[in-house]
C-alpha cells in the first residue's frame, strides 16, 4: 500500500506540474524559427580546360608550335561544339635549367643557364551540350591534352531551381511554425510572421568556380593520333538553403 501511494502521489506532482505548463502565457511571445529547404537537379553543363604545352631549346620555336596547335585545338572545338563558350588563358614561359650544376672546386657558382624552353596555354569550354562532349574532348585531344573538367548547374537551371528552393524553404518554415503552435496549445491562426530573413545564414550554396588547373608536366599527342572517347559522368547539383522567421503569437 505504501508504494501505490507513493506512485500516485508522484502521479498527482506531475499532473500538477504539466497542468503549470500549459497554463503559461503565451500572448505576445516571440518565437524565433528556423526553417531548412533542399533541392536536386541533374547537371547541365560543363566546364573543361584543355592545355598545349611544347618544349624547344629555341623559345620561339616552341611559343610557335604553341600557337599553331592552340589556333588548331580551337578550330576543332568550334567544329565539335559550335554552342560552346571559349576562353584561351594561363600563356606561359619558363626556363628549363639542368638537372646537376656542378660547382668547380674554389670557385664561383655559374649562373645557370636555361637548357630549354617551355611553353603554353589554357583553353576553357563551357558547353551545355554533354551528350556529344564525349566526342568533342577526343576530337580536341588530338591536339591538346584535357587537364580539368567540372560539372554543375547552368544560369538558366539555377535560377528555374532557385524558385524551388525557395519555395520548398518557406513550406519548411511553415510547417515548422504549426509545431510550435501545437507544442504551445496554440492554434496556428494565431501565429503573425513578422520577418523572414533569406540573407542572415550566409548559406550560399550552388556557386561553384573550377580551381585553377595545375601546370601540365607532359606535352601534348601528336596531331596524328587517334583519342578513344573518354566516359563522364555529369552527376547533380543539391542546393539547400537556411531562412529565419520571426514568429509573434497574438
Amino acid at each position: 500500500m505504501t508504494v501505490m501511494k507513493t506512485v500516485a502521489a508522484a502521479a498527482l506532482v506531475l499532473g500538477a506540474q504539466a497542468v503549470q505548463a500549459q497554463s503559461i502565457p503565451t500572448t505576445g511571445t516571440l518565437v524565433i524559427v528556423p526553417a531548412n529547404g533542399e533541392v536536386r537537379a541533374p547537371n547541365d553543363q560543363a566546364v573543361a580546360t584543355l592545355a598545349i604545352e611544347e618544349q624547344d631549346k629555341d623559345k620561339a620555336a616552341a611559343a610557335s608550335r604553341v600557337n599553331q596547335k592552340m589556333k588548331q585545338g580551337l578550330d576543332i572545338l568550334k567544329k565539335e561544339d559550335p554552342q560552346a563558350r571559349l576562353k584561351t588563358q594561363g600563356y606561359y614561359t619558363y626556363p628549363v635549367y639542368p638537372e646537376d650544376r656542378p660547382v668547380p672546386m674554389g670557385g664561383t657558382p655559374k649562373r645557370p643557364q636555361p637548357v630549354a624552353w617551355r611553353v603554353g596555354q589554357y583553353v576553357e569550354m563551357t558547353t551545355t551540350s554533354l551528350g556529344t562532349l564525349p566526342k568533342t574532348v577526343a576530337a580536341a585531344q588530338k591536339i591538346l591534352t584535357l587537364n580539368n573538367i567540372q560539372f554543375g548547374l547552368s544560369p538558366e537551371a539555377t535560377r528555374k531551381l532557385d524558385d524551388q528552393r525557395i519555395a520548398v524553404t518557406y513550406r519548411n518554415l511553415n510547417e515548422r511554425i504549426a509545431s510550435i503552435a501545437s507544442a504551445m496549445g496554440r492554434k496556428t491562426s494565431d501565429a503573425v510572421l513578422e520577418t523572414v530573413d533569406f540573407e542572415g545564414t550566409g548559406n550560399y550554396a550552388g556557386r561553384e568556380m573550377a580551381p585553377a588547373a595545375p601546370m601540365m608536366m607532359m606535352r601534348a599527342a601528336k596531331d596524328t593520333a587517334e583519342v578513344a572517347e573518354p566516359s563522364f559522368e555529369p552527376g547533380e547539383t543539391t542546393l539547400d538553403m537556411r531562412l529565419v522567421g520571426k514568429v509573434r503569437f497574438k
